[in-house]
């Protein structure tokens, strides 16, 4: 069955997830925002967790009284990463008033960017979309609100960093899919190659990435003391299927934050054991806040999807955004209690968040007009065989060579919108 946003609506447990359109909203207290998202052709490894994870937490808001007595209302479309159906899903969340809007997906992201910036909507680009988007003078409309792919990068150098002690010498491979998203940590690998005085060597494969086997071989004979794999869905699968059969060793194996339970159970949760990630928010269902869409959503009957997918990573990463656009929400009704509910009230309300945990399940999250990014921090997990980790504290690294990037690169848009 094709999935469009007719079928996906009627098919949404989740209380208060409406279309925009429907007559029932025209009296209520609502903020409106859209999330077309690629439900069914690219990014089907992350969407339908996130997407889960995020309607289950704007349920137990809205169940909870909503923000300031309005309830957080989401318009979900699937615009399969094409970008003309992703245009028209714009437009239309536009005219029925949408203050925000959330696509995940980058190519879809890069193309709206110019619309969001002129129209004064809100766009949220989670783990995603530009880079040098986290310069919010460039870019003030576009939201990260999460530590993006040169931020990523850097963490994970500065944990071999910490292991190793120094990383003069040795040499660190990077496996990636030979797309824009793939290339996007170069510049950052590069610039800290030549700080910290080791050799990078580069690996980049074919999309989608279900055919390795000729990489992995010359992989393992360069020797590598640390490998960083960089793709999402049958890219990342192959890359450990293919490490893992050329004895490479997990513990020194290591993924951006597209990397899933999911993943690992295809490979084999003991075959990949070791293998690390860049973690951004708290996976698990340890979390105060999934506790309390257990017991207040999923045990009411009123949960998105299935509810083994609780507490995975993708579907955290999804409560995590839901739960900051939330927060933005609640910081514009405070700053303005009357409205009108637009973008730029909204914008004002995002800009407000203050060092935002979710109750301890993200690591204090700070948006200011300058930085979209909210902080850069993040983590290192690594797999047990059975779930994901962590091994270090939340922290930052290899800012100052990151904000060089993001500035080279948004001074570029300023002049050329590209």
């Amino acid at each position: 069955m094709r999935l469009d946003r007719r079928t996906f609506m009627a098919g949404t447990a989740a209380a208060g997830l409406v279309g925009f359109g429907k007559p029932a909203l025209a009296q209520e207290k609502v903020v409106k925002i859209g999330m077309p998202m690629d439900f069914t052709r690219v990014y089907t490894f992350v969407t339908a967790e996130y997407s889960q994870g995020h309607r289950d937490y704007l349920t137990l808001v809205n169940e909870r009284g909503g923000v300031n007595g309005h309830k957080i209302v989401a318009d979900i479309t699937d615009h399969a990463n094409d970008i003309p159906r992703a245009i028209e899903a714009y437009e239309r969340m536009k005219r029925e008033g949408a203050v925000l809007i959330d696509p995940l997906s980058t190519p879809v992201a890069r193309a709206l960017v110019p619309r969001a910036l002129e129209d004064k909507i809100n766009m949220i680009t989670t783990l995603s979309g530009r880079s040098d988007a986290a310069d919010g003078t460039a870019f003030p409309y576009v939201m990260p609100a999460s530590p993006n792919y040169w931020t990523q990068a850097g963490i994970l150098i500065d944990y071999f960093r910490q292991q190793d002690k120094d990383l003069k010498g040795k040499k660190i491979v990077f496996v990636h899919i030979d797309t824009p998203f793939g290339r996007e940590p170069l510049p950052i690998l590069q610039a800290l190659a030549a700080k910290l005085g080791f050799t990078l060597q580069t690996f980049p494969y074919t999309p989608p990435g279900n055919d390795q086997a000729a990489i992995w071989p010359q992989v393992r004979r360069a020797r590598p003391d640390w490998v960083v794999f960089w793709g999402a869905g049958v890219g990342q699968t192959t890359a450990l299927s293919e490490a893992v059969r050329n004895g490479l060793p997990m513990d020194r194996l290591s993924s951006s934050v597209w990397l899933s339970e999911s993943d690992m159970e295809v490979v084999g949760k003991d075959a990949v054991k070791g293998v690390i990630k860049f973690e951004a928010c708290a996976g698990g269902r340890d979390p105060k806040v999934i506790q309390a869409i257990l017991k207040d959503v999923v045990g009411k009957g009123k949960g998105a999807g299935p509810e083994g997918k609780v507490g995975t990573s993708y579907y955290n990463i999804g409560v995590m955004m839901a739960a900051i656009v939330a927060e933005g929400v609640r910081k514009a009704f405070e700053k303005a209690p009357n409205g009108p509910i637009t973008g730029p009230w909204l914008n004002d309300g995002l800009h407000a968040i203050a060092n935002f945990t979710a109750d301890g399940m993200l690591p204090g999250i700070t948006v200011t007009k300058e930085d979209h990014q909210g902080g850069g921090k993040g983590r290192v997990a690594r797999w047990d065989g059975g779930k994901f980790v962590p091994q270090t504290d939340w922290f930052t690294a290899n800012q100052d060579l990151v904000w060089a990037e993001i500035r080279k690169y948004s001074a570029e848009f300023k002049k050329t919108g590209k």
